[in-house]
């Protein structure tokens, strides 16, 4: 059953990158279709076509590859300016690299075709024309979010006992039978399970956090005061002291950071957290899922693309941890880069688990969006082959265009992307080396959420 689910959540998961990369370039063809542009190709994948289907002037179809998809639309490259030079004329490399990438772009440009050219249409244009495809990853993970903050709801911590446990243990283990361990204060003191603590030492217990500083703050005898089968009952408790994981004003876990300001990781790859030694109650506080308002919802959304924009700015200083990990047998960390194989078998480790349907589905959409978002940071790099590449160039028309309309002087013309074509061979080189180390480590050293 466990290597069923597994095979499950992984299939679900790899539809739903493909149905991600579809929705992106169903950006890119609408808009272009919309504004005249003539597109040949809708394709999710790279590669040998597996499947298509021709409807009009566009052919439709999956292809072996899923590490992206393609929208081939005519004349993305402006025509080679006229030096008025006359005869051949020696081409330098980088020049001959433009020039055959310029030739490409026209194979499929007919007579017919003449103004139905992506290069010609004015730059607010092409920028929505580019823009349309990280922008419905955008829209797809606000849809996923809305679903789960809105809808499904986050686990909160509540004031709720959950599970008081029997006796203390040392910091860092976990004790499943007492022998010679201590009982815990609240098992001394007869606390329960569902009891709802409403004050500690006469003051009033709004929320879990609140409950939970006041705990941490407390040493020695403390009465708590809890709600059970609709009494209030007061309980004298000796809180003891004990060596606990270090929070914020928030309750937020604290984590050791090296001289560099990077996490510092324990041998089975997860990060290492700071402690303190605060009052212990021997309790774990249940948790309930309550929706998040539209704002709330918003603000969450905003807090996951700056992690996104952070994560990715940090990516180029992980190459070389991932490159260990696939290749020298280094420990792969829990919020390491992974790839498709690896997001995808992470899927199926969340089928696994045989955790609540409301769970599973809840983490399978977080990761989803998380996905979404990241696909229209990574899109939105100012370089070639990448969107935000060609919507540089559209801005930097747009701006010199401008310029010589207040300066009077003749209109200079499209910006000639192709020129940065040698740049764009070198970013997708980089981008194939760096997707076959991700597949190795995937592959071989996967990242684990449970252990």
């Amino acid at each position: 059953m466990v290597a069923l689910m597994t095979v499950i959540g992984i299939v679900l998961f790899v539809l739903g990158l493909l149905f991600s990369i579809a929705w992106h370039e169903l950006g890119h063809l609408s808009t272009a279709k919309m504004f005249g542009i003539k597109c040949t190709e809708y394709m999710v994948g790279f590669g040998r076509t597996l499947w298509s289907v021709r409807k009009g002037e566009t052919e439709y179809g999956l292809k072996a590859v899923p590490l992206g998809g393609f929208v081939r639309m005519v004349g993305m490259l402006p025509p080679a300016r006229r030096t008025g030079e006359d005869g051949p004329r020696r081409l330098s490399r980088w020049r001959a690299m433009a020039e055959d990438a310029r030739e490409a772009s026209y194979v499929e440009v007919g007579p017919e075709d003449a103004d139905r050219q992506f290069y010609q249409r004015s730059p607010w244009k092409r920028l929505i024309v580019m823009f349309a495809g990280p922008g419905m990853n955008v829209v797809l993970a606000a849809i996923l979010l809305g679903v789960l903050f809105m809808g499904i709801g986050v686990p909160q911590s509540t004031t709720t006992i959950g599970l008081v446990t029997e006796c203390v243990a040392p910091a860092g283990e976990s004790v499943t039978e007492c022998t010679d361990e201590p009982p815990t204060p609240a098992a001394e003191a007869g606390l329960r399970a569902g009891d709802v603590i409403v004050e500690v030492d006469g003051e009033p217990i709004p929320d879990w956090n609140a409950a939970n500083q006041a705990i941490r703050g407390s040493f020695g005898g403390t009465e708590i005061v809890v709600e059970r089968d609709g009494e209030r009952l007061p309980f004298d408790v000796d809180v003891i002291e004990n060596e606990l994981p270090a929070r914020d004003a928030e309750g937020g876990i604290l984590y050791e950071t090296d001289a560099d300001g990077d996490f510092v990781y324990d041998e089975q790859g997860y990060r290492v957290y700071q402690t303190e030694t605060v009052g212990f109650l021997g309790i774990v506080f249940a948790t309930e899922r309550s929706s998040l308002t539209l704002g709330e919802s918003a603000a969450e959304m905003g807090t996951m693309l700056v992690g996104v924009g952070e994560a990715l700015i940090a990516l180029p200083g992980r190459v070389p941890e991932v490159f260990g990990a696939a290749f020298l047998g280094e420990q792969r960390t829990q919020d390491s880069p992974v790839g498709i194989v690896g997001i995808s078998r992470i899927g199926g480790e969340i089928m696994s688990q045989g955790l609540p349907l409301v769970d599973t589905a809840a983490l399978m959409i977080q990761i989803l969006a998380g996905v979404n978002l990241f696909l229209f940071a990574f899109n939105m790099l100012p370089i070639l082959p990448l969107d935000g590449g060609h919507m540089a160039g559209a801005l930097w028309e747009a701006v010199k265009r401008g310029w010589a309309r207040l300066t009077r002087r003749p209109d200079p013309g499209p910006v000639d992307v192709a020129m940065l074509t040698p740049v764009a061979y070198v970013v997708v080189a980089c981008f194939l080396v760096f997707s076959v180390v991700l597949l190795v480590a995937d592959l071989f050293n996967p990242v684990r959420l449970f252990g």
